[in-house]
Order: structure tokens, then C-alpha cells, then sequence
């Protein structure tokens, strides 16, 4: 079906994205994902070309637009070319909300240039060793002390963990208060105590630096706390949740529809038994099958990206979209790998990087469990 969510200058946007991607970031994943990070110039260029902060006022260097669009043609391009290991989507669709809506303006003015130019990486730490999916369980602790707070603790898996200027913590700054104690602060490169361990081994995504952070007596001003009070860093989470599971949201059918569109392709080419794969009735049913829940997953998310940018996008949509595409992308590619037979388990063959990519779309930003939780309680059980 026709899409029709995009106008002329988001189709401009995608070219320029495009371009960007094709000249300055397809030619050196390879190579990026040997090294396990991709260098901060790429940011730089991506800055330059008006890829960041969307939301951002223009004062500070941003775009002064709400317009989710943007950020899905981003991500879209990004799954399309099979460039997994940019942190793009974590800067602009899960930091944002926090670095444009959350500062004062002293904060504004200290960081929101350098995040719309790609100067200052961001990533948020969440999650723990003992923590995932349970926020209300983290033991990272902020204690006031004067005018600072003092942060200990150590959290795990967290995305752009090497390259981050800025990293938004959570932490308790009051442990008996459950939910209600919990308190977001800007830990800024190079603050004393604040170490960066391992750059982890994943199973996919590879060029994306994923790492384990350490907090160890950390002195972080009172003036780096994001909100106007302690103990509200639980609600500012869960408001920002939706739009960060939108965009994993958006990742997962892009991915599907591209892996979809490579495996049509080897199947008009690929011979067994004398014959093209796809004139075999079984690959016939399987691509048929794929195609419709993919097109039936794309108009859902197109629907969802409208309610966001009219404010009307609720927890429990998210939740829906989030479950349902990313287990949608893992059981594509997973049968995409098969029409491949023995190609498809080759690294050098796109499709079998896209199921290592894939495997984590189900866990991170909210495992599948969670997502149907979310839902469930919404019955009013």
C-alpha cells in the first residue's frame, strides 16, 4: 500500500540522510565493527547536516521542530543500509526528551549546542547488574552533600557507554521511597570517579559501543539534576518510555521490510533443483505471509508516529508496538535466514548480520514480557 505519512521535505530529509550514509558511514562499518565503536568525527558530520535535535530551539543550534517524522526517516535509512552500530536513534529519540524538556535554562545553555552539533554524545543509565526491566529495583545511589550530590553505583549494557559526553543517571536519592525516590542527574565526561569499564562483547551490533559504567564517589553538582525536584526521575522515565519504544518500534519494521526486499531478491536468482527458489510453492507462502504482516505492521506504526506528534500516544500503544514488531523482525528474519539455507548463516551475507542485529530488539527498551504486562493491567484486572 501507498504510504502517505511523509511530506516533500521529510523525502528531502531522507535523501540527504541517504547520501550521508552511503559517502561517510557504509564503507567503514565493516571496519567499525572490528574496532567495536565508531569514531566521534561521524557525529560531527552528521551535526553539520542538521541530523540531530530536531527539538531542539533554534537559540541552541536545533532544527525547533516536533516532528517525530524526521527521527523515523533517520532510523529507517540507518536499518536500510544495515549501519546497526550508530548510537543515532538513543541521541535523538531517547535523549532528547530529557536535554530539551527537563533543563533549565543554564542547562540549555551548557549543553543543548553541543548536542544538536554532535559534539556532545548522550546515553542514559538505567539499567544494572541487578536491575533490567525492574527500574524501581536500581541501587545506584545519590546522597546530597552541600550543593553536590554524591553518586555511587554501577550500571551495565548502556549504549554509547565509550563515546558519551553526557550521561543522564538514575539513581535513588532516597531508597526507602521506592519509585518516588528515584532522581535523574547529567554525569559529564571526565568528573572524577566516574569510570567506564568494558566495551561489551554483544552478539550483534558490534560498531555500537555498549559498555559498563562505575560510579565511584562521584561529586556531580546540584545544578546537573534534571527536573526541578528529587524523587520525580521515576515519572520523567516513564513519560519518556513511549517515544524511546516508538523508535525500536520503527527499527524493527524497517529492518523486516528490508531483509524482506533482499530475501525476494535471492529467491528470483538462487537455484535448487534446477529452479529459482521462489518457484517453489513453500517460498511463495512464506515471503506471502511476511510480506502481509510486515505491510499490516507498517500501517500500525505510521498510525503511532501520527499520535505521538498530536500528543495522543499512550504507554499502552507503545507497549503494543513495541512487542509485537520487534517479534515480528525476529521470526522475518529468522525464516529469511532459512530461504537462504547455508548463505544465510554467513557473516559476509547481509541477512545473517540482520539476525544477530536483531536478536536484542525483544529485550532492550522493554522485554516482550513487560510490553504484555503493560497491556494486561490496562484491562483493569
Amino acid at each position: 500500500m501507498q504510504r502517505d505519512l511523509f511530506d516533500e521535505e521529510h523525502e528531502l530529509f531522507r535523501e540527504t540522510v541517504r547520501e550521508f550514509l552511503a559517502r561517510e558511514v557504509v564503507p567503514h562499518h565493516p571496519q567499525w565493527e572490528k574496532d567495536g565503536i565508531i569514531p566521534r568525527e561521524v557525529w560531527k558530520s552528521a551535526g553539520k547536516l542538521g541530523m540531530f535535535g530536531f527539538g531542539v530551539p533554534e537559540e541552541f543550534g536545533g532544527a525547533g521542530i516536533t516532528d517525530f517524522r524526521y527521527n523515523a526517516v533517520i532510523v529507517e535509512e540507518i536499518m536500510r543500509a544495515g549501519t546497526s552500530g550508530i548510537g543515532f536513534s538513543l541521541h535523538n529519540d531517547v535523549m532528547a526528551p530529557y536535554f530539551v524538556d527537563l533543563t533549565n535554562d543554564e542547562q540549555k545553555q551548557r549543553w543543548l549546542p553541543g548536542f544538536a552539533s554532535g559534539e556532545l554524545i548522550t546515553a542514559i543509565a538505567m539499567t544494572e547488574p541487578g536491575a533490567g526491566s525492574d527500574l524501581q529495583g536500581i541501587r545506584t545511589t545519590a546522597i546530597r552533600e552541600g550543593d553536590d550530590y554524591i553518586v555511587n553505583g554501577q550500571k551495565t549494557f548502556i549504549t554509547n557507554g565509550i563515546n558519551s559526553d553526557l550521561v543522564v543517571v538514575v539513581t535513588k536519592t532516597d531508597p526507602t521511597a521506592g519509585a518516588r525516590g528515584t532522581t535523574l542527574f547529567v554525569v559529564e565526561r571526565g568528573m572524577e570517579g566516574f569510570v567506564r569499564g568494558r566495551n561489551l562483547d554483544k552478539v550483534g551490533m558490534h560498531a555500537q559501543d555498549t559498555a559498563e559504567l562505575f560510579f565511584e564517589n562521584v561529586r556531580v553538582p546540584a545544578a546537573n539534576r534534571l527536573g526541578d525536584e528529587d524523587g520525580h526521575g521515576f515519572f520523567h522515565l516513564m513519560k519518556n518510555l513511549p517515544q524511546e519504544r516508538l523508535s525500536i518500534a520503527v527499527a524493527a519494521v524497517a529492518a523486516a521490510e528490508a531483509v524482506l526486499a533482499m530475501t525476494i531478491d535471492y529467491c528470483k536468482t538462487r537455484q535448487a533443483f534446477g529452479r529459482n527458489l521462489g518457484s517453489f510453492q513453500n517460498t511463495r507462502f512464506v515471503l506471502a505471509e511476511l510480506a502481509t504482516e510486515v505491510d499490516i505492521a507498517r500501517l500500525y506504526i505510521d498510525k503511532c508516529i501520527l499520535a505521538l506528534n498530536a500528543g495522543e500516544f499512550t504507554a499502552v500503544d507503545a507497549a503494543k508496538a513495541k512487542w509485537w514488531t520487534t517479534e515480528l523482525q525476529t521470526k522475518l528474519i529468522d525464516r529469511c535466514v532459512q530461504l537462504h539455507g547455508g548463505y544465510g548463516y554467513m557473516t559476509e551475507y547481509p541477512v545473517a548480520r540482520a539476525w544477530l542485529d536483531s536478536r536484542v530488539q525483544t529485550i532492550y527498551g522493554g522485554t516482550t514480557e513487560i510490553m504484555k504486562e503493560i497491556i494486561g493491567r490496562s484491562f483493569g484486572f
